[in-house]
C-alpha cells in the first residue's frame, strides 16, 4: 500500500537552531529529496521572508522526476477576507500545484494565541480552504496542535476538522506540535477521528517526549497514508519526525510502499548531503544512515557478524546506502568508489588496482578531514586523477593575498595577486574583492579567463567554512565548501587545511577545473 511521503526540511526543518539554508541549498535539497522519490516537497512560507519566495521563483525553472512543490501558509487573518489577506496573497504568487494551510485545533490557541471567539476561528478555517480550494490541484490542511486540542476539549478540536472537510480538501494533516503525546494516545485519537472524519488523513510528529518516529509509524498503522517529516529529524526544538527511520521502518519493517529500491539505496547519501549543506556535523549513531549504524567492534560480535551478518544487523545496510563497517580493520568501501565511478560514466572494474589504490587515497582524505558529501565536483575529478585521466588545465607559479584594515570603523581591504602559466604562456595578475578568498577567486578568474572564456559564466553561489575537530583553537584545520554554478549545472567543491586560504584555494580551484572537465570531457560524452 502507497505511502505519501511530504517532507518538510525546507521549511519546518529551517526552524531549528543552527540551521540556515540559502535558496541555492534549498534548490539543490529539493533535488536531491526527489531523487530519493519523496511526493511532496514543502519549499516554504512565501509570506514569511523573502528567501522562501526566491526559492518558489527560481524552482519554476527546475524539472522534478517525480516530486511535488508545496508552498505552506496560515489560515487568513480575524477581518480581512482571503483574496485580501497579504499572507494569501504571497501564497498565490508562489504558483505551486500544491498548497498545505495551517490553522489551530486547541482552543487555549484560539483564546490565548489568536485571541478571537471559537467560532470566528472556525470561519476563518473554512473560509480560507474555500477560497483556495478550486485554485490548486492539491490542499492539504494542517490541524495544528490536534492532539492536545483533542485532549483538553474533543468536541472543539472535531469541529476544526469538520470545517476543513467542508470546504474540500484532499487531507487533513493531524498534527502533535508540541511532541508531547505519547504512542498510546495517537491511535487512541486517530480511531476516534475516524469516526467523524471521511476524507483522508495526515500525520506530523515532533519529537519533544523522543517519541515522533513511533508516533508516525503507529499513525500508518492505523490507516494514515499522508505522512510528513523531515531528513535528519531537522526542526525546531527537539527536532520533526526523522524520514530517514520512518521511510525504512515503514518499507523494511511493515511492507509499506514509500519508495523504489533504488531510491531506497540513496537514503544514507542523501541524509549527509542534507547535513552537508547545513553545515552540521554527520551523527555517526543516527539509525540506518548514520556510519556507525553498522559497525562492529571486537570479540564476539565481529567474529559473528563476519560469519553472518544478519547476528548483529537488523537490516541489510546496502538497502539504504549504507555498509558494513569493522572498526578494526575497515573492509567497505570498494562498492561505493564503483558505485560513483559508474554515475560519473568512468569505466573501472572492481579488480582493477586503481580502485585499492583509489580507496587508500579517499581513506586518508577523510582521516585529513575531506568529507565529498555535497562536493560531487571534487570526488569526481579525483577519480579522475586516479585512473591518470585528468587533464592538468594551468600550473600555479605563486599567489599573495593581503588583507589590511586601515582603520578603525572601515571594512578591510583585501587584494590578491597571482602568478600562473597555461600552455608555456604565463599569467601575471591581480583583483580585489570583499575578502581574501573573493579577491583571490577574482584574481584566479581574471587570469585564466582570456585562456578559457567559458569562465565567465561560472560565479561562486555558497562559500561554508567548518571548523574540524582535529587541532585546537585557531591551529584547528577547516574545510571549505563550495558551490559554483554556470546557468546550467551546479557543483560542489571541497578542500581541507589548518590554513583557511589554502582550503579555500584547493575548493576554488576544483571548482575552475570541473568547469574546464565538464565542457570539454562531459560536453563530448553528452554530444
Amino acid at each position: 500500500m502507497k505511502i505519501k511521503l511530504y517532507d518538510t526540511t525546507l521549511r519546518d526543518g529551517t526552524q531549528a537552531e543552527d540551521i540556515s539554508f540559502s535558496f541555492e541549498d534549498k534548490v539543490r535539497i529539493a533535488h536531491k529529496l526527489d531523487e530519493i522519490g519523496i511526493d511532496y516537497i514543502e519549499g516554504g512560507w512565501p509570506g514569511s521572508n523573502p528567501r522562501d519566495m526566491d526559492f518558489f521563483d527560481e524552482v519554476k525553472k527546475h524539472g522534478f522526476k517525480s516530486a511535488r512543490i508545496a508552498a505552506f501558509s496560515s489560515t487568513c487573518r480575524r477581518g480581512v477576507k482571503p483574496q485580501d489577506d497579504p499572507n494569501i496573497k504571497s501564497l498565490l504568487k508562489s504558483d505551486t500545484r500544491v498548497v498545505t494551510i495551517f490553522g489551530k485545533s486547541w482552543d487555549l490557541h484560539v483564546r490565548d494565541a489568536l485571541r478571537i471567539g471559537l467560532d470566528d476561528n472556525l470561519k476563518l478555517i473554512y473560509s480560507t480552504l474555500l477560497y483556495l480550494r478550486d485554485k490548486y490541484q492539491e490542499l492539504f490542511y494542517d490541524a495544528e496542535h490536534f492532539f492536545d486540542g483533542y485532549h483538553a476539549n474533543p468536541g472543539y478540536a472535531l469541529k476544526t476538522l469538520k470545517a476543513a472537510e467542508d470546504a474540500g480538501v484532499d487531507c487533513i494533516v493531524l498534527c502533535d506540535t508540541n511532541g508531547g503525546t505519547m504512542p498510546d494516545e495517537i491511535t487512541s485519537v486517530i480511531r476516534k477521528v475516524k469516526k467523524s472524519v471521511k476524507i483522508p488523513l495526515g500525520i506530523h510528529t515532533h519529537n519533544d517526549s523522543d517519541v515522533a518516529v513511533a508516533n508516525t509509524v503507529l499513525a500508518v498503522k492505523e490507516g494514515i497514508r499522508h505522512v510528513q517529516g523531515t531528513m535528519n529529524g531537522f526542526g525546531e526544538r527537539c527536532g520533526n519526525a526523522n524520514l530517514c527511520s520512518i521511510i525504512p521502518n515503514l518499507q523494511l519493517k511493515l511492507g509499506f510502499d514509500c519508495v523504489g529500491e533504488k531510491e531506497l539505496a540513496l537514503l544514507k547519501d542523501a541524509s549527509r548531503f542534507v547535513n552537508e549543506l547545513a553545515n552540521l556535523p554527520h551523527n555517526k549513531h543516527q539509525p540506518y544512515v548514520g556510519n556507525s549504524a553498522f559497525a562492529h567492534k571486537g570479540g564476539i560480535h565481529v567474529s559473528a557478524v563476519r560469519r553472518n551478518p544478519e547476528t548483529y544487523e537488523h537490516i541489510s545496510p546496502e538497502l539504504v546506502g549504507n555498509h558494513q563497517r569493522i572498526l578494526v580493520s575497515d573492509l567497505s568501501g570498494r562498492a561505493n568508489i564503483m558505485y560513483k565511478a559508474g554515475e560519473f560514466g568512468i569505466d573501472l572494474k572492481s579488480n582493477e588496482p586503481v580502485v585499492k589504490e583509489l580507496l587508500h587515497t579517499l581513506k586518508e582524505l577523510e582521516r585529513r578531514g575531506f568529507q565529498f558529501e555535497g562536493a560531487e565536483g571534487s570526488f569526481e575529478l579525483l577519480m579522475n586523477r586516479a585512473i591518470k585521466s585528468r587533464k592538468k588545465y594551468f600550473k600555479l607559479l605563486g599567489f599573495r593575498v593581503i588583507d589590511e584594515k586601515r582603520r578603525e570603523g572601515e571594512d578591510p581591504f583585501a587584494e590578491a595577486t597571482i602568478k600562473l602559466e597555461v600552455d608555456g604562456r604565463v599569467e601575471h595578475t591581480a583583483a580585489e574583492g570583499n575578502g581574501p578568498v573573493n579577491a583571490l577567486d577574482n584574481a584566479l578568474r581574471k587570469a585564466l579567463e582570456k585562456f578559457y572564456p567559458s569562465l565567465k559564466d561560472v560565479s561562486l553561489l555558497d562559500f561554508k567554512v567548518r571548523v574540524l575537530a582535529a587541532g585546537g583553537g585557531t591551529d584547528s584545520a577547516v574545510r571549505v565548501l563550495v558551490e559554483s554554478g554556470d546557468g546550467k549545472d551546479s557543483w560542489g567543491t571541497v578542500g581541507v587545511s589548518e590554513n583557511v586560504i589554502e582550503a579555500s584555494w584547493q575548493a576554488i580551484v576544483d571548482s575552475i577545473e570541473y568547469k574546464l572537465y565538464k565542457d570539454e570531457y562531459k560536453g563530448k560524452n553528452k554530444g
